[in-house]
């Protein structure tokens, strides 16, 4: 018998493959998916099943490729927002056998209309089930976000609360498998740790305290970002996305080639005081590890990149980043800032700054200067500066014409980490007048203190 976890880093994707009596199932599969096929034939299992348990908006679905390297049926909840062209809807109460192991179907709606838990039990230990798959419904520590359906906000909260009392009723000792943990989009509570139970999801998760109308009022009240890549995510996984490249690496050119490219995005995945010390004009800085939660704010469908890296296994892991969420039209890469420059390649720079600075230019009230803060609305709401003004990291890549390029920005958010994502890419935008406040939020609580 199996049962693996395959976590996916980056988006904090979690998939799963179970399997006994020769057969397998995965749940939830990412893009690149040779893994699945790979660990069942180590165990002598054969896929036969896929289920999904809603249509992602964070990343593409791995279950059509799946299917077509494993000839496995796709299974689908009912009520997508069109046909999911690739799989076969279940409902309520359907069971799959899967050697002595039964999975069983829930509906749970409210994070998506289409969203199914699925229930997994051992018919050898028939007294209540073992597990639960709750996709996006229930996390660890938290529950799904519920924004998709902006005109419908009270009902679908509504639709999730009674959903959490369908997984509730599984009993405390039924164990927990979400389809993410803590730092993907799609919560924002989430603990750091992947395993619990329904009993103690019942007693620690905030959430679960609430009552119907208080869990509503408190569902309403979140603030939750939509990139645009979200709606490229729906519709991929409504018609069934392409296989990932064969070799999810980009060539790794020389200087002269990475010079002759014509592209839509040069993309710096080193640290950000790496790029702030010295980058290729008009390279955006996104670090390799936030590229997951940002990329799709700034490269649209189809557009070509560029990648920058301290070393080969950056760029690489950067490509991975991006082909699971189908920005992955990656023409090459190029390795060493310090061999460039040596080869008199010119270099942009960025200052940063540190506390006093930015103290002494907020009690100033410095002429032509503004303090812009780049964190999201709910950090925002709990502290802020004085005189700061306010654009989301993110929405900065279409509200950057709402700036005043004769203004002299610095940009901040909880550490120095989004911000230099910020200052990157007005820089490309054509912003001269920019520094970085370093360690930022975090920086300047610790000198109030």
């Amino acid at each position: 018998m199996l049962l693996e976890k395959i976590k996916t880093p980056g988006l904090s994707h979690l998939s799963y493959i179970v399997g006994a009596g020769g057969k397998a199932a995965v749940i939830d599969p990412r893009r690149d998916c040779a893994i699945y096929v790979e660990k069942a034939r180590a165990e002598g299992l054969e896929i036969t099943h896929i289920f999904e348990t809603h249509r992602n908006e964070d990343l593409v679905s791995g279950a059509p490729i799946l299917a077509a390297m494993t000839g496995a049926k796709v299974l689908h909840g009912p009520n997508a927002a069109g046909d999911v062209a690739y799989a076969e809807t279940a409902h309520e109460g359907d069971c799959f056998d899967i050697g002595q192991l039964r999975i069983e179907v829930l509906e749970t709606p409210g994070h998506t209309f289409d969203h199914l838990a699925f229930v997994l039990h051992d018919t050898a230990y028939p007294d209540g089930p073992v597990g639960v798959f709750t996709g996006d419904a229930l996390f660890v520590g938290d529950v799904g976000r519920t924004d998709f359906y902006p005109d419908r906000e009270r009902e679908v909260s509504g639709m999730l609360y009674d959903s959490l009392q369908k997984l509730l009723a599984l009993g405390d000792q039924t164990i927990l498998y979400p389809a993410h943990g803590a730092g993907s989009v799609c919560g924002s509570g989430m603990a750091e740790r992947e395993f619990s139970t329904i009993g103690h999801e019942r007693a620690n998760n905030p959430r679960l305290q609430l009552g119907r109308e208080a869990f509503i009022e408190a569902k309403v009240a979140e603030h939750h970002y939509q990139p645009p890549y979200f709606r490229l995510m729906e519709r991929l996984n409504l018609e069934g996305g392409d296989p990932a490249p064969r070799i999810m690496a980009p060539p790794v050119l020389s200087l002269d080639q990475f010079k002759a490219l014509e592209v839509d995005h040069v993309i710096d995945v080193r640290e950000p005081l790496a790029w702030a010390s010295g980058h290729f004009p008009g390279a955006l800085c996104l670090p390799v590890g936030m590229i997951p939660a940002f990329a799709g704010w700034f490269v649209g469908e189809g557009e070509s990149i560029a990648l920058v890296g301290s070393d080969r296994g950056q760029i690489e892991t950067a490509m991975e980043h991006l082909v699971r969420i189908a920005l992955d039209n990656v023409v090459g890469g190029y390795v060493g800032i310090v061999p460039a420059a040596a080869q008199g390649m010119g270099m942009q720079r960025l200052p940063t700054v540190v506390t006093e600075e930015v103290a002494e230019r907020v009690a100033a009230g410095k002429a032509g200067w503004k303090l812009l803060d780049v964190r999201d609305a709910d950090e925002r709401a709990a502290s802020a500066i004085d005189g700061s003004v306010h654009i989301y990291v993110g929405e900065l890549a279409e509200k950057w014409r709402e700036l005043d390029k004769d203004t002299h920005y610095t940009v901040m958010c909880a550490s120095g980490m989004r911000a230099s994502v910020a200052a990157g890419l007005l820089a490309s935008k054509g912003f001269e007048k920019l520094d970085i406040y370093l360690g930022s939020m975090g920086a300047w609580k610790a000198a109030q203190s």
